[in-house]
């Protein structure tokens, strides 16, 4: 079951981050703006956004395999239809829609633990379904870089929608029978009014916004452009530094899955890990600002790895509802997450290309712009440390 939804979020992940490896493909081709590439990056995560409420209820109701095997199909036709596009607005279109195909294929096996495993095994299977997303992250960069003269941006698109078909094929054949059936009763009286308002959701709320958002959405898109335009390498170079902070990546999820079983049963709760672990990610942040093209690749990677604390919050999330509810719980924070990262990826864009037009050097406007996730990743953990300790008080 693992191994199955494993390579749909493989292929899930790779086309989400091949934009930072295709920019300067896009740009040549098209004449995008870096407001352009931001849009046609984010474009992904807003369809991806936009059906994470609707996906919640669908995945208590039909359980993850159905569920599943319907988005796939519709990824597989948007990757056909990006691979034909002759224009920006097609594009855009189709770079949407496998947004929306691809939507389920972490919130399906997710809730699929949540539903089967215990606390221990979900924070394994959370970390390790991450470690395979950061392998197509990997596999978005050097070696789609090393693909691209024998088949072509297209053809690669091409063949995404061929192994999407596949993995769609495998799915339906090894994925066992939906959710055990006894408890949807409780979750159709379980909306998505009370899973927002829960404590827990509200205090994480704002990490999964501007930290989780920002950090997909640097390491997806804005790694590639800033180490090119304000470090200025070549685009061959950046694919090369794409690569290392995505292999990072992988072996930091790897790294969580094996420790987090220990970590639980010698007491250290997933709060702690974070209000004690985060800091390091924001003061390298700030540090990237203040360095602008000191900067390269190798801070980008541990600036990634320290922010792998907040993805720790997923598992704790759906272990604060009912099994019943886990598919709308993790939806909703993704849904969340997802916003983050469409309104950093565009944001930034639209900030770099207002500097820009103002007069300001280049790479003055990528460390103004960087300053604002900065600022807004600072405020989201001070809220969080604070509210914590505003239900431990409660909880006293």
């Amino acid at each position: 079951m693992f191994a199955a939804f494993a390579f749909a979020y493989f292929l899930s992940a790779m086309v989400r981050a091949v934009t930072a490896t295709l920019a300067p493909y896009f740009s040549a081709e098209l004449g995008l703006t870096a407001g352009d590439l931001g849009l046609l990056a984010g474009a992904y995560f807003l369809g991806f956004a936009l059906m994470q409420l609707p996906l919640g209820r669908a995945l208590d109701r039909w359980g993850p395999r159905r569920v599943v095997v319907v988005f796939l199909s519709v990824a597989v036709v948007a990757c056909m239809a990006f691979a034909s596009a002759q224009s920006f607005a097609a594009l855009l279109a189709a770079r949407a829609m496998i947004g929306v195909g691809v939507s389920a294929c972490l919130m399906a096996p997710l809730t699929a633990y949540r539903l089967r495993l215990g606390a221990a095994g979900q924070l394994r299977a959370n970390s390790w379904m991450l470690m395979t997303g950061s392998l197509g992250m990997v596999a978005s960069t050097l070696p789609v870089q090393w693909l691209l003269p024998i088949v072509s941006w297209r053809g690669l698109f091409w063949l995404v929608a061929g192994l999407l078909t596949v993995a769609t094929v495998v799915i339906a054949w090894v994925v066992p029978h939906d959710a055990p059936p006894g408890e949807k009763i409780d979750a159709e009286r379980y909306g998505y009014i009370a899973i927002l308002r829960h404590p827990e959701f509200v205090r994480l709320a704002p990490l999964a916004f501007f930290v989780y958002g920002g950090l997909i959405a640097v390491q997806a898109l804005w790694a590639g452009p800033w180490l090119t335009d304000v470090v200025g390498q070549s685009p061959a170079m950046a694919a090369r530094g794409l690569f290392a902070i995505n292999l990072c990546m992988l072996i930091a999820f790897f790294g969580w899955g094996v420790a987090m079983p220990q970590l639980a049963r010698r007491g250290w709760r997933v709060e702690r890990l974070i209000t004690w672990g985060l800091p390091i990610g924001l003061a390298l942040l700030v540090g990237a600002v203040l360095a602008g093209p000191r900067a390269g690749a190798a801070w980008w990677a541990v600036w990634c790895v320290a922010c792998t604390f907040v993805s720790l919050s997923q598992p704790a999330l759906a272990l604060a509802y009912p099994a019943a509810v886990a598919g709308r719980a993790l939806s909703a924070y993704n849904l969340v997450i997802f916003l983050g990262v469409f309104s950093v990826q565009w944001g930034i864009g639209l900030m770099i290309d207002a500097l820009v037009a103002r007069g300001w050097e280049r790479i003055a406007s990528f460390q103004f712009s960087f300053g604002v996730l900065a600022l807004g990743s600072t405020a989201s953990y001070v809220w969080f440390v604070w509210r914590g300790r505003g239900l431990a008080r409660q909880a006293r």
